[in-house]
């Protein structure tokens, strides 16, 4: 099933290359591809059962590189289960928002569709050199969905996004070389890497391979001080470019911290527990601060990406640090990280495809730009000030339950986290500041002969808040496969 999940947008991609497929062919492939990606990872949610501790569901495992120890081995848990529905979500979102693109839509098509096949392939992958592989294939990706369909400076900004993630990957790769070396016998399978760690009590050697590994996946993540491709990419991006690079592609830093760097290297874990948590703190006030600053509505929203995978950063170093009594904090840290990981995906997205509405009728992101849009196109407004709320995590939508739990869990085992509550604050200040300027007041600027969002642009964005509000509102839903794998999680750092 899993294997059907992942190659099922290659293999459609592979048809979409053909030159002989009409524009709204492809346009309609997308859509009917992306929708049954949907079908089957709800079919695997569906099937689902709690694996035993340091085992996957859905397990599969074929010989692939043998002279390495290295297997085509891919599996899900609570970890994971839920980045692969909510990815599977957003795209099916953006191939809805695209069905009007006239820019080579059959090569954007086979594009998306390659990309969603990477990022669920990361997702499921239980070997290091296949979560490598995704990992590299998804940078040349969205490099291509950049420089072909962004706006005026995308060719600078696809460069830069490149060489800085492409850094961080070959870090990456040192550290996993580092883990297969030390590993007795050799091996890339992470769920034998994870069960019998091969740096324990190894404290320098650790050290070193978990910073390699951390660079790779902070700059990925991206948290301070990796973070400065990370606006003029979303400023030069398509619409759905944006919507798949923050709220998916992000999570492939954060996602590797929770697979690999904790369960792999717990006791190095434990000593740079700290450093993590001052590089999360930083994040999250450096984001929304420099966030509030900002007159371009998609740098800002980028610059709250910055502030959220910070909370993310924030709660996995609390989840490595030892107190007495404190190892429910820690589970209660983790699952909201993870949640965290799905609430900011469906948000964003969310924000970055209504950010591209703007821009297709005005062709600017200029917040000054406009007043009072409200009055001319509300369904426009309404919606995103439910993201914006979400965003900001507002009670009955998931920011707030993923929020609650990364402080509640993270003041419970190191209270000094609690100043990063403060980017909470910015945050509702610079989401509330953007409303007044851009919707509220007399009808002005560019708000003048707005037209409001129609189907194909409203029922996507309504799609990924509708999920968002699900959340917020029946919680269990989600924490009821997360909790599980943020317990095993826990433990397994705590060796």
């Amino acid at each position: 099933m899993l294997s059907v999940l992942v190659f099922l947008p290659l293999v459609a991609a592979a048809v979409l290359l053909v030159p002989r497929i009409s524009a709204a062919g492809a346009r309609g492939v997308f859509v009917v591809v992306t929708a049954a990606e949907l079908a089957l990872a709800g079919l695997v949610w569906a099937r689902y059962q709690t694996p035993a501790a340091g085992e996957l569901a859905a397990e599969e495992q074929t010989r692939w590189i043998p002279g390495v120890g290295s297997s085509y081995h891919v599996g899900v848990d609570g970890l994971s289960l839920p980045l692969v529905l909510m990815t599977t979500l957003v795209f099916l979102a953006c191939a809805v928002h695209a069905v009007r693109e006239q820019r080579r839509p059959r090569l954007q098509a086979a594009l998306f569709l390659f990309l969603e096949a990477v990022c669920l392939g990361l997702f499921v992958s239980a070997d290091l050199i296949l979560f490598f592989v995704f990992f590299d294939l998804s940078i040349v990706g969205m490099y291509f969905s950049i420089s072909g369909w962004g706006h005026e400076n995308a060719a600078r900004s696809a460069v830069k996004f490149f060489l800085y993630t492409f850094l961080g990957s070959l870090a990456l790769l040192v550290g996993f070389v580092g883990l297969y070396v030390a590993s007795d016998p050799h091996t890339f399978d992470m769920v034998e890497l994870t069960a019998h760690p091969p740096l324990q009590g190894h404290g320098v050697a650790g050290g070193l391979v978990l910073a390699a590994v951390l660079l790779g996946l902070a700059v990925k993540t991206p948290t301070f001080p990796f973070h400065t491709w990370l606006p003029p990419a979303h400023s030069d991006a398509p619409a759905i470019g944006s919507a798949v690079l923050a709220g998916v592609m992000l999570k492939m830093g954060t996602y590797g911290f929770v697979r690999i760097a904790m369960p792999m290297l717990p006791d190095a874990w434990r000593a740079w527990a700290w450093v993590v948590i001052a590089v999360g703190i930083v994040s999250v006030l450096w984001g929304a601060l420099v966030g509030f600053a900002q007159t371009d509505l998609k740098r800002m929203i980028a610059y709250t990406s910055v502030n959220h995978m910070g909370y993310v950063v924030l709660a996995v170093g609390a989840a490595g640090v030892l107190a007495d009594g404190a190892d429910q904090a820690r589970q209660v840290a983790v699952t909201g990280a993870v949640t965290q990981m799905v609430s900011h995906g469906l948000l964003t997205a969310a924000l970055f495809l209504l950010a591209g509405s703007m821009f297709e009728r005005t062709e600017t992101y200029d917040l000054d730009g406009y007043g009072g849009l409200a009055g001319t196109a509300p369904r426009y407004a309404t919606l995103f000030t439910v993201a914006a709320f979400g965003s900001l995590g507002l009670p009955a939508l998931s920011g707030f339950i993923a929020e609650f739990q990364i402080f509640a869990g993270s003041i419970a085992t190191v209270p000094v986290t609690a100043v990063a509550v403060l980017g909470i604050l910015i945050t509702a200040a610079l989401f509330l500041r953007a409303l007044q300027r851009v919707f509220t007041g007399p009808t002005a600027g560019l708000s003048v002969g707005f037209t409001d969002v129609t189907p194909r642009e409203w029922v996507p964005v309504a799609l990924l808040l509708a999920v968002s509000v699900f959340i917020g509102v029946l919680p269990r839903t989600l924490l009821d496969v997360i909790e599980p794998g943020a317990a095993v999680l826990a433990d397994l750092v705590g060796r």
